[in-house]
Order: structure tokens, then sequence, then C-alpha cells
């Protein structure tokens, strides 16, 4: 691992410090660095986790190891930089495991950079420092600001690239805590979450792909940020974060993503019940390759819920339908079909001879002969509600299958 060496520092600041000073410095450290802490903690929110000590003393860890440094400084003109520059670039390789951004770690250098000068001024006041060395103090803390900023942000460079392929393993184990079922508990998911850089949604929606003639993979599947991917499953998954926010075009830019992929979206639900949206998914996908819903496209189960219902245990409703249809098997074949379609026009429209005829495009004449028919062979079961409920269940069913 090469570690950056500073660059541009044609003279050394620290000279024209007086040694003595570190010592006065130092005796404030610890003073000084519960200010810095203080600041940063609460201008900075990635930083601000007051229920975390382990954090805390993290936190705290870094900001007297910043200061110490630059006591040691004065104490030390001639302290090999590149020291300090190591130092720092294992910061930002750390900032960059954690999930932070690197945004938030240069506005806390910045911020701590600030407090400290602003203390150290004090000091400097109290001691009647010349302007010689106030003007060295002062170059000396930008030096060492922009000097431990470069090696953070190139070690936290260094460790997104070589990271990428684990943040990748980690929101797959992510997506897999998600939809367990049994749920994980809220601390388990939130802790994956923060080392795999995924923001906590408030719902979810989860998407199953059809399979891909084409052999599209993940690497091809240009997904909308923030949608966690597992291509290694069957049928392949998405969790897809907040996807009804209003302004937001995930949406829009999923469609564009498959390609005309078939995918079934589950319901938007709660972090807690994503099983429950993969699982209605995967019902719709799987009646989408049976022809019972579309086949194409990006079909949303909460358009089809009376369909998952009807075949959500096939076998119960096999035997519903077995039961409350039989008195149709005495009729020949082509003309069961009609009774079957006259009567579930009829149970929908309300018994009226005229909706019916003209759901199916007959004259009035035929709905009433049919319906003579059918009452031949059901008598009063027409007239029993709750068998009317039954006959409707079973002839939709019906009425899903392809041809």
């Amino acid at each position: 691992m090469v570690i950056p060496t500073p660059q541009g520092i044609t003279s050394d600041p620290f000279a024209a410090i007086p040694v003595e000073l570190a010592e006065l410095l130092r005796a404030q450290l610890e003073d000084v660095a519960d200010e810095v802490e203080r600041e940063v903690r609460s201008s900075v929110p990635e930083y601000a986790r007051p229920a975390d000590d382990t954090y805390v003393r993290m936190v705290r860890a870094g900001v007297v190891q910043a200061l110490t440094l630059f006591v040691d400084l004065i104490a030390d003109p001639l302290r090999d930089w590149e020291s300090v520059a190591a130092t720092y670039y294992e910061i930002g390789r750390g900032e960059a495991l954690e999930g932070r951004s690197l945004d938030a770690l240069q506005s806390a250098l910045r911020i701590g950079g600030r407090v400290a000068w602003r203390l150290l001024g004090v000091t400097a006041e109290e001691q009647k420092l010349d302007a010689v060395v106030l003007a060295g103090l002062a170059e000396a803390a930008m030096v060492t600001i922009h000097e431990v900023a470069e090696a953070a942000t190139a070690g936290y460079t260094e460790a997104q690239l070589r990271s990428t392929g684990e943040l990748q393993r980690r929101r797959k184990r992510l997506l897999d805590l998600l939809l367990a079922d049994p749920p994980a508990s809220a601390e388990a998911v939130q802790d994956l979450a923060h080392s795999a850089q995924w923001p906590m949604p408030g719902q979810v929606a989860v998407v199953a792909l059809a399979a891909s003639p084409e052999g599209d993979d993940e690497d091809r599947l240009m997904v909308p940020a923030g949608v966690l991917v597992d291509m290694d499953t069957r049928p392949p998954r998405l969790v897809v974060p907040d996807p009804e926010t209003p302004g937001r075009a995930r949406g829009r830019s999923l469609a564009l993503a498959l390609r005309g992929r078939p995918a079934a979206v589950g319901p938007t639900v709660p972090l807690g019940e994503a099983a429950d949206s993969l699982r209605l998914a995967t019902r719709t996908l799987a009646l989408m390759g049976r022809g019972i819903l579309p086949g194409r496209g990006i079909v949303r189960c909460t358009d089809h819920l009376s369909t998952l219902l009807l075949y959500g245990d096939e076998a119960l409703m096999r035997r519903l339908s077995e039961q409350v249809l039989a008195p149709l098997e005495s009729a020949a074949g082509p003309q069961r079909d009609r009774l079957a379609e006259t009567l579930l026009a009829w149970l929908q429209s309300g018994s009226s001879v005229g909706d019916v005829a003209a759901r199916l495009h007959i004259h009035p004449q035929t709905v009433r002969y049919r319906l003579r028919q059918l009452d031949k062979l059901f008598g009063d079961r027409l007239r029993d509600p709750e068998v009317r409920f039954d006959l409707e269940l079973a002839l939709r069913t019906a009425s899903l299958r392809p041809g």
C-alpha cells in the first residue's frame, strides 16, 4: 500500500512556534477535545450517536489523536509527516468501512479544525504571543488540516475501491435478512443496513423477476440507486425502498432497467413485512407464467388481489368447484360451457336478464332459455345467498384459466 506524502510544503510553519508552547497546549488537550467532540457530534448527523457508548469512545479517540498529532508537531518540527499521513490514511479507510460518507468525514475535519483554532486563539491571547508566532500557528493549523484531509480522503477512496465487492455481499445478506420469515429483529436489520450503506426506508416493495431468455445478470440490470438486488435466487428478486414516496421516479426507472422483462411487484409494506410482499410477488409471478395473469411487462399484485385470493389454495378451490358446480356435469360439453358463462354473468349482474344479454352479446330470449335450464339443474340453490356466493367464486376461478 502506497501512502501519499504531503506535497507543496516549501517551508516549515512549525519552525516559528516555540516548542515550549507544545506543553502548554498539551495540558489543555482534554478540554479542547471535549469542545471539538461536542461540536462535531452536534453539527455532523452521521457522528451523532449518543446512545452508542462504543461509538462515542471511538469519536473521542479520533479527536484526541488529531489534537495530539498537532501538538507533537509543535514539540518536534522535524517529525516525519509520513507517519501523520499514515494515521489519517487509516482513519479515512475506517470511515469508509463504517459506511459513513466522505462529506461527513471532511465536515468533521473542518469543524474540528475551526473549533481547535478558536480555542488556540484564546490561549495565544492569554500568553500574549507576538504576530510572528500567531502567523506561524495559523499556517501550521491550516497545513495540518489540509494534509490530514488529503490523507484521509486517499484512505477513504482506497477502501471504497477495495470494498465494492464486500459492499455488494453485505447488501445481499441484508436482502436475505429483510425477507426472512419470521422477520429478523429491527436491531439486526439496522446494524447490517448501516454496514451496507443502505439508508433505512419506512416502506418497501419486493419485485420478483421472470427468468430471462437472454441470460441477464446483475451487472446488466441497471436498477435505480438504493434498490437491493439478488439475481442468484429463483426467482430473482429486488427490494425497492419507499416506492410510493411522492416525487420518486423509481417506478419508471425500474421499468427501463428491466427492459421488458416480466416482473411482479408485491404490495408496499412496512420494512418488517417485506416477506409478505415477496410471497405475494412470487405468487403473482407464478400466475403470470400460467397465463392466469398478464404475462408481459410489470404486473402489480395490488391490481389482482381477488385473483391471488382465489388461487391461494387451489386444492381447496378445486373441491369447492366440484361440489357447487356438480349439477352442470349432466350437460354436454359445449352446452355446459355456455350455461356456466351465463350463470356467472347472471350472478355478477344482479340477476338482470338485460344486463346478462348485453354482457354476453346475445338475445335476452336466449338468456331466459338458459336460465330456465339452470333452474332445472340447480333448483332452489340459486336462491340461496351462500350457494350463490360459492358459485360465483367457482365460476370466477374457472373463467380465469387460459383456454
